[in-house]
């Protein structure tokens, strides 16, 4: 998966709507830092005041005046905890916030995704994406705003309290604000690539690890877990040579930092001591010069340090674009209208298909007509299509030309999910979610009573062997169903099947995987859903298809002979020749 590169005024641009939910935190939050800035403003105008009157009016430096400067000391600073506290109360809960929503939208926009996308993106980056990489957003959608206001209203307060000081003086030192933008804002650059490559490479481990994990069966029938172990090390290796490159520049960037720090006290030492040499500025005045001085070092300080914050945020930011702007290929066209009443008459016109991402074509100008409650077989050589032919009637591709119809109606004209709706699949590598037998059969129908599941289990001939597990319908079936065996999990998604209850079926090698007893049981099962429902049945074993009204064999070049099993044999062509090679001739 190719990531678009944006600039940073693009990505901000781009995450500022999700602050429009939560508009009334934002503004009170930066009420808040305004208010939590007097302290540190008022200050050194304080100190400064007792310094002057000490030198200048000693008579005047009473306890009574004292008293009332350290009173409004404490009010400002229990003002300034107040704000403090809903900062970092209600502030870090908005960033959550937000956090939650982006996430809602990656999860939302990669459920409207085609198979192309996920048939070219690891699962782990993806996982990456939209956990991980959202967690660094929380902390950036509070600050962001924040320290940056913050940082405003402290530097334009300085800036006119001590230009009102000494005018010379203030330039010297704040002419060496943009030197330093200048020298450090190509080395925050440089992190944020080293930051983006650390997140690309987290995503490959994840994708590592969870491929390593999920393929465990496989890695010890083949002993393959020193090869596992080395090539996880190298993707670890190469993880620590990017936290390696990021600290080098972390380190160059806070190196830098300090040394403007430094030149600017330098600059306050220098010029300041002249000046009060000079008599050009009061004692009182230098001190409170150096307290804004060291307010205004801190600020930028903090702002230069919450730039690792900000470069994680913004790096988050960049990946969750990266999947809400992948194109969204199979989509509801203007005025698609609810498929109702579906017979299941199907046709494929002119069709024509190649795969969007390596231009693969399947098949030209391919036609077919499948009668509504007709039962076809497709057979043909591995890579003849037959896959590709099922996945057009359901969406999950589009046709490059032609159009594959749905009861006389293009079926780009039908809604997706009454579309879907109405084709139910069942296929040779069964998915089953994690959780019990119940949560995987109601999946068929949303809100189905437990008498209606137990009722589709029973049409599937999955009852009795669900019942005699250890928790019945509420036995935990385990990640992708491990805990069960292949004949059983098959069994499970028939009767999920059953529970829909589509006018179209496509059994796509429904029993290609399963011994000789789990395959006669299936088939049973399969016998009877297909009752009464146009069924497109995909095959290896063709002794499981002989029944069937039409079986096609499709190839490179297309469909290259149909018929009924006799029909065909009696061509001796290819299909008979399969026949022959599978021993089933007869």
């Amino acid at each position: 998966m190719e990531q678009k590169g944006y600039g940073t005024r693009e990505l901000l641009r781009r995450f500022a709507p999700y602050y429009a939910r939560h508009k009334k935190v934002m503004f009170l939050d930066l009420l808040c830092a305004s208010l939590s800035t007097v302290c540190e403003i008022v200050l050194p105008l304080i100190i400064s005041g007792i310094t002057n009157t000490a030198q200048y009016d000693p008579a005047a430096l009473t306890m009574r005046y004292i008293g009332r400067l350290a009173a409004l000391y404490l009010v400002l600073r229990l003002l300034e905890c107040a704000a403090s506290y809903y900062m970092n109360n209600a502030g870090h809960v908005m960033g959550a916030a937000i956090e939650t929503d982006m996430r809602r939208d990656a999860y939302s926009h990669l459920q409207q995704l085609s198979n192309t996308y996920f048939n070219n993106t690891k699962v782990g980056q993806i996982m990456g994406r939209i956990t991980n990489d959202l967690f660094d957003v929380t902390e950036f959608a509070h600050h962001c705003p924040e320290e940056f206001f913050i940082a405003i209203v402290k530097t334009v307060a300085s800036f006119a309290i001590l230009s009102a000081i000494n005018l010379p003086l203030t330039v010297a030192v704040f002419v060496l604000i943009p030197v330093m933008l200048a020298v450090c804002i190509p080395v925050n650059l440089r992190l944020r690539g080293a930051f983006r490559s650390q997140r690309r490479q987290i995503g490959e481990l994840n994708a590592r690890i969870e491929d390593s994990l999920l393929g465990q069966k496989v890695v010890k029938a083949f002993t393959g877990e020193q090869a596992e172990i080395e090539r996880f090390e190298c993707d670890n290796s190469k993880f620590l040579d990017i936290k390696r490159l990021t600290y080098r520049y972390m380190a160059e960037f806070y190196v830098l930092t300090r040394a403007f720090d430094g030149l600017m006290y330098l600059v306050v030492i220098l010029f300041g001591g002249y000046m009060t040499v000079r008599g050009t500025i009061t004692a009182g005045d230098l001190v409170a010069y150096v307290m804004y001085v060291t307010t205004l070092i801190t600020t930028l300080r903090r702002i230069i340090e919450f730039a690792d914050q900000f470069q994680r945020g913004i790096t988050g930011i960049e990946r969750f674009l990266g999947i809400m702007d992948a194109d969204i290929e199979i989509f509801d066209t203007p005025g698609a209208v609810e498929l109702r009443g579906a017979r299941g008459d199907i046709a494929f016109e002119n069709v024509s298909f190649e795969y969007s991402d390596d231009h693969n074509q399947v098949f030209r100008n391919l036609n077919l007509h499948i009668r509504a409650g007709e039962k076809v077989a497709i057979v043909g050589p591995s890579g003849g299509g037959k896959t590709t032919l099922c996945n057009l009637i359901p969406r999950f591709y589009d046709v490059s030309e032609g159009r594959v119809t749905f009861d006389g109606r293009d079926v780009r004209d039908y809604t997706l999910r009454s579309l879907r709706e109405s084709v139910g699949m069942v296929q040779q590598d069964v998915y089953l979610f994690s959780g019990t037998v119940f949560d995987n059969i109601a999946y068929g129908r949303r809100g189905a009573t437990r008498g209606e599941v137990i009722e589709a289990a029973k049409r599937a001939g999955a009852h009795e062997f669900i019942t005699s597990l250890r928790d019945g319908y509420d036995t935990y079936v385990g990640e992708r169903g491990v805990k069960l065996s292949g004949g059983q999990k098959q069994r499970i998604s028939i009767a999920r099947v059953f529970l829909k209850n589509p006018p179209v079926l496509i059994l796509d090698e429904a029993t290609s995987a399963l011994d000789n007893e789990s395959e006669k049981a299936v088939s049973e099962s399969l016998e009877t859903l297909a009752a009464g429902r146009t069924t497109i049945t995909i095959a290896h074993r063709l002794s499981t298809i002989r029944s069937a009204d039409r079986i096609l064999v499709l190839t490179d070049s297309g469909i290259a002979e149909q018929g009924s099993h006799a029909e065909l044999i009696a061509l001796h062509g290819i299909y008979y020749r399969l026949n022959e090679t599978a021993g089933t001739l007869g």
